[in-house]
């Protein structure tokens, strides 16, 4: 069996930790070099549910999108949340590697894998990697349909297409203008208005959407904008991340078993539906 230093070497080389964000907090945060690794769990969020979900499982790798310490600390202290989890972690055995921007600009990539469960088919990055002479690498996507559909049936298949989450899909925009091309980006995507106007694209489908950049977005353009939960949104990276090591996996001869949490992270978990639908007639007095 494989080593944890030759495990992440061969993660390394598909999500390189120097293509990562500087604000950024990827790579390995507990683990034994030469401990022998047999079983990996891809999952977004390194939250105590998915460790526990691990420890069940007799993993030795966790690989998460998100970050344990995105910003410094002083403490890994029991008492705290995040302080549990690293100690879970050593207890049991089991290292944590994360991959999150370098993830997200890799090729293939988190929006590379959010655009196939949208069944999109990839035309280029949608802010393109200096550094990637092919053009290939880059954050977010430019996509087309392969047959045009209303703004309302795009949001239908995302809804349905998606992992479940109590938000669902909020939609900006005419529900019957139709779609042709889409720029999608898993994750937090409303930085990246400026480069969807600039592909020209019909739609935008992303995640954590906030109300002055969507409200801009919208007065620029007939952009239809589609919201979608940013665990949702990031997710399907989990099943093209695990494949991929999977693969490696076989061609080096190590046999690792590979799995993905099915276990919903996203924080939100009840939605109450406005009784009226809404309309620009005013709000209630």
């Amino acid at each position: 069996m494989p080593r944890l230093s030759e495990v992440i070497a061969a993660l390394d080389t598909l999500w390189p930790p120097e293509r990562a964000e500087g604000w950024d907090a990827v790579g390995t945060v507990c683990g034994e070099p030469d401990q022998e690794i047999t079983r990996v769990l891809f999952a977004v969020d390194p939250v105590r549910e998915i460790v526990d979900e691990a420890v069940k499982l007799g993993a030795n790798l966790l690989v998460t999108h998100h970050p344990l310490y995105l910003r410094g600390t002083t403490t890994v202290a029991a008492d705290t949340f995040k302080g549990r989890v690293v100690h879970t972690l050593i207890k049991n055995d089991i290292a944590l590697h994360v991959a999150h921007t370098n993830a997200d600009r890799a090729d293939p990539g988190v929006s590379d894998a959010l655009a196939g469960a949208l069944d999109l088919r990839v035309v280029r990055p949608l802010v393109p990697d200096p550094t990637d002479p092919e053009g290939r690498r880059g954050l977010g996507r430019v996509c087309e349909l392969d047959h045009p559909l209303t703004v309302r049936e795009l949001a239908a298949r995302a809804a349905a297409r998606l992992p479940a989450t109590a938000q669902g899909i909020r939609v900006a925009g005419d529900p019957e203008a139709v779609v042709r091309t889409v720029a999608v980006s898993g994750g937090s995507g409303d930085t990246l208005f400026d480069d969807v106007r600039a592909a020209g694209v019909d739609a935008f489908l992303t995640a954590d959407l906030r109300h002055h950049p969507a409200s801009e977005a919208r007065a620029h353009s007939p952009l239809a904008l589609l919201d979608a939960a940013h665990w949702a949104t990031e997710w399907p990276w989990c099943e093209l991340a695990a494949a991929q090591l999977d693969e490696i996996s076989d061609r080096k001869g190590w046999g690792l078993r590979v799995h993905v949490s099915k276990t919903v992270t996203d924080p939100w978990t009840a939605h109450a539906a406005s009784t009226e639908t809404p309309n620009a007639m005013g709000a209630p007095n």
